[in-house]
């Protein structure tokens, strides 16, 4: 199986996944001065079950942590579940604690 390829576009306001050159779902947002808010993911039909929704929030949300200047504000039911199941980004959530260090 291919490998997922998520790259930003910046002048879409989106996130891509691409699967051999394909695009495969998007993961769109809009910035303010201190967020990124996210709006609608969608993964076309013929990638679904491929990890695509997973990888296109992982790289948004690592280059979010990354960048340090925005916090994360999930108003999209997919990306907002996905952090949800990954506390590990808790901490570049907009409003919500960070993760516990046990």
């Amino acid at each position: 199986m291919s490998a997922v390829v998520v790259t930003d576009n910046p002048a879409d306001g989106r996130f891509e996944a691409r699967i051999d050159g394909e695009l495969a779902g998007v993961a769109e947002y809009q910035l303010t001065d201190q967020l990124v808010v996210f709006t609608h993911t969608e993964v076309e039909p013929a990638f679904e079950g491929r990890g695509v929704g997973s990888a296109l929030a992982r790289f948004a949300l690592d280059q979010l942590r990354a960048d340090g200047t925005r916090q994360a504000l999930a108003v999209c039911p997919f990306i907002k579940g996905w952090i949800q199941r990954n506390p590990a980004y808790l901490d570049v959530t907009y409003g919500a604690a960070a993760a516990r260090q046990d």
